[in-house]
């Protein structure tokens, strides 16, 4: 209960103790006829204070809570001004501008391949918006922190509430090979999570979540470094870096996972993926661990006792990966089925010599892949119907289901594959039933979820997505993507965001 704390019903009160209902303490069945978990020794002063023992000698009481028709000693909750919610588009002036056209160190390997990613130093592929910037309040930031904290806990339960259901997991159109070892990495890898990304649709009207990325490191760097060195460079000191503390939480995040010893880095030729894995080397080497980029598989070996080796011999044991679980499925499930072995127990076909396959790096019971393999459920849009399903009129979700209903005909919706990625195969539909925007893409096959469509606000030209990281599960950082279209895509660009005071947002 480090961070979360932990809460109680009182069922009953005497003299000389409480009675209360909890879970997640214990974890065990209360007897047959008992209505209570635990009871609590109380003592009553000579001036008639209630004095409660607690279970435990480390921790205390930290308040209470009481809900009565009677409202004169409740706390009154003040309704936010929803004009701190609106984002704005700013502009760095020229004149502050460093001279420099170079801003970020090419002697760091990561800021080295993003420029030679980009083409140059710079945030925004755009030269017109070389100066642009966005600003969000602080009571905007306090917001996205919250509903990350929470909304990462609604699709952890979700995703459990998946596991226990084959009905549903069934929907998720996972390959039978993996349901097993997915249930094992969620029984074994809980809590070894490091990366994943919200995105949001923020505006006066309220903050509602798209999906969650719970097996991707994209914009990390951007988030990040960039969009902070961006500002330095251009003489913005306006609020605070969105992204200031990310790469601290990350390497937070690294210390306290269980890697011991050597992680291999695995990630393919495209410069997007070099600089994503590059910067998340430098959040492994800055938290100790020992780390070592592999391009591709094809150096790989089999060694005698069936486990993979790399080029200078080490065993393969930590990897970190730029491949999604997502991307990898359709190669996973060919090369699955095109086994010998039961579907519904894959195992690596160790063979002296040969290169291994994706498949059997990825699946080795030997070696631990970050993010873990049960990252597949969240990250599914299928998790978005149960969710909906779990937690109905969610103030933060959009309403999903599986078949299109009458309800989302109505508000009308958008239409998602369950595995789809970067924006593809997304179609937007009007209350009028007319198409408004849609992408293509290689998930056309797959199967679809239908979700509630809640555009994006347009400020100054650009479709706004508001994203937020977590590290380890908890809210690190945030940054924003645009887009002339509204759809946002693995091309949309992302700009600087920055955290400023409310009185300077309601004053604009």
């Amino acid at each position: 209960f480090e961070q979360t704390g932990h809460v109680a019903i009182i069922t009953e009160v005497f003299p000389d103790k409480i009675r209360i209902a909890e879970q997640n303490l214990d974890h065990t069945l209360w007897p047959s006829g008992q209505n209570f978990s635990r009871e609590l020794a109380a003592t009553i002063s000579e001036d008639g204070e209630y004095w409660l023992a607690c279970s435990f000698n480390d921790v205390m009481i930290l308040g209470w809570m009481i809900q009565t028709e009677d409202d004169s000693d409740a706390e009154v909750s003040i309704e936010t001004n929803k004009q701190l919610f609106a984002l704005s588009s700013h502009h760095a002036t020229p004149s502050t501008v460093s001279k420099r056209a170079a801003w970020l160190n090419i002697a760091n390997e990561d800021e080295a391949a993003y420029v030679k990613a980009l083409n140059g130093h710079k945030l925004s592929t755009a030269v017109a918006d070389q100066y642009r910037y966005y600003v969000l309040s602080k009571t905007a930031q306090d917001t996205l922190r919250r509903a990350t904290n929470e909304l990462h806990g609604l699709f952890m339960h979700a995703t459990d509430y998946v596991l226990d259901n084959p009905e549903l997991l069934n929907k998720f159109n996972l390959p039978r090979a993996l349901l097993a070892k997915i249930r094992q990495s969620w029984d074994n890898r809980l809590n070894q999570l490091i990366t994943s990304r919200f995105d949001f649709s923020m505006t006066t009207q309220g903050l509602k979540v798209y999906e969650y990325n719970c097996d991707s490191a994209s914009c990390y760097m951007e988030g990040a470094k960039i969009q902070g060195k961006w500002a330095q460079h251009y003489g913005v000191h306006e609020g605070e870096d969105a992204g200031k503390d990310l790469f601290k939480q990350l390497v937070q995040a690294w210390r306290k996972s269980k890697v011991k010893g050597l992680i291999h880095i695995l990630h393919d030729s495209d410069p997007e993926e070099k600089y994503h894995a590059l910067f998340v080397r430098q959040t492994l080497k800055a938290a100790g661990i020992e780390t070592r980029m592999i391009e591709g598989i094809n150096s790989l070996k089999w060694d005698e006792s069936g486990n993979v080796i790399d080029s200078q011999g080490d065993l393969l044991q930590w990897v970190w990966k730029t491949w999604s679980w997502e991307t990898a499925l359709d190669q996973i499930r060919l090369e699955c089925e095109s086994d010998d072995a039961s579907p519904e127990n894959f195992q690596p076909l160790s063979k002296m010599g040969q290169t291994p396959r994706l498949a059997d790096v990825l699946l080795h019971k030997n070696i631990m892949i970050f993010e873990p393999l049960w990252t597949l459920i969240p990250s599914n849009k299928a998790i978005l119907p149960v969710l909906w399903s779990l937690f109905p009129n969610h103030p933060l979700l959009l309403q999903a289901d599986f078949e299109l209903n009458e309800d989302l005909q109505t508000s009308g919706y958008v239409c998602k594959p369950i595995v789809g990625r970067c924006g593809a195969n997304i179609q937007l539909v009007s209350q009028a039933q007319d198409v408004i925007e849609a992408t293509g893409g290689e998930f056309a096959t797959q199967d679809n979820i239908y979700q509630a469509l809640c555009p994006l606000p347009l400020v100054d030209g650009y479709y706004v997505q508001v994203c937020t990281f977590t590290a380890a599960g908890k809210y690190a950082g945030s940054c924003l993507r645009v887009d002339s279209s509204m759809i946002i895509s693995k091309d949309s660009d992302c700009l600087a965001l920055r955290f400023i005071p409310d009185d300077d947002i309601l004053n604009l």
